[in-house]
């Protein structure tokens, strides 16, 4: 098994039932969060940690993403022509990503869940170790989080999840590590995940958020998964289960993420992620902080 980690899978074949009706006719991975679409923000974070293999996961409807990171020499050799190098410029720039990151599309096929389009991609990937990050996760980090989690796969050559510290009253939103050894630099060595627990339960104040290292072993526990989901056609696929069942027996680590995580995945959430990039915006920050207060001041304008 490779020593480090070149490849990465982005499922993005999700509905976005929770953004309905926005996302009817647009994707939520193309939902714009400051000037770029959500998932250019994944696909620049893994070019940014040397990834040199994306594989996006995609449904039906969701040709926009691959016309936003498809090269387009037309448009623009026409806004060079028009003298609009800037938007020439920035046109390209997202073309190159494509040829950066080796971006490649996979239908996915198979039961419902998370775990499926990590299977799916994962037939074309041997013996060789994956990141799995989802597309409407956004993170701001001086080292991005994928490199993070690259780091500490380098570090024990096993399965790696995403932690960032939680309030214990949010329990219910997460699945939560159970810890066995608190190692050096937020290096966690896990047993399993306990999902949505209730405060009281919960075995550690740490949630598991988007962002993994996944390994043949975890593709495995998927694919004893899907075998059982055929056999019973119940239930779905999910890769915490399939880690879950791993680390019963086997290492997992957590990597305690520094950095900030935006969820865009539902309303207010999405809203959320949007106003704090528009807000970090040098250009447009100063102006929405005073429009900003002006709308939170009661008092009428004369």
């Amino acid at each position: 098994m490779s020593t480090t980690i070149h490849r990465a899978v982005i499922p993005a074949a999700g509905l976005g039932s929770r953004l309905l009706p926005l996302t009817k006719a647009t994707p939520k991975e193309m939902l714009p969060v400051g000037d770029k679409p959500v998932i250019e923000h994944t696909v620049r974070e893994l070019v940014a940690s040397g990834i040199t293999d994306i594989t996006i996961v995609v449904s039906g409807g969701k040709g926009l993403i691959q016309d936003h990171f498809r090269p387009n020499p037309t448009l623009v050799a026409q806004l060079r022509a028009d003298g609009r190098t800037a938007y020439a410029d920035a046109v390209e720039e997202v073309g190159e990503l494509s040829r950066l990151g080796h971006i490649t599309y996979l239908d996915q096929h198979g039961p419902y869940g998370n775990g499926t389009p990590v299977l799916n991609a994962a037939r074309n990937f041997g013996d060789e170790p994956m990141l799995v990050l989802w597309p409407d996760d956004v993170f701001v980090a001086g080292t991005p989080r994928a490199q993070q989690l690259i780091r500490a796969y380098e570090a024990t050559s096993c399965p790696v999840l995403a932690l960032m510290p939680m309030n214990p009253v949010d329990s219910h939103r997460y699945g939560v590590p159970v810890v066995k050894e608190n190692l050096n630099d937020g290096l966690l060595r896990i047993t399993g995940l306990v999902e949505k627990p209730k405060p009281q339960d919960a075995p550690s104040a740490y949630a598991a958020i988007g962002g993994y290292v996944v390994t043949p072993g975890i593709v495995d526990e998927l694919r004893r998964q899907t075998e059982r989901w055929y056999e019973h056609r119940t239930g779905e696929v999910y890769l915490t289960d399939a880690i879950n069942a791993y680390a019963g027996s086997r290492a997992v680590y957590g990597q305690v993420i520094e950095g900030k995580w935006y969820d865009t995945g539902n309303p207010l959430a999405y809203l959320t992620a949007q106003f704090a990039a528009a807000l970090a915006d040098p250009e447009y920050g100063p102006h929405l902080r005073r429009l900003a207060q002006g709308i939170g001041d009661p008092t009428p304008s004369a």
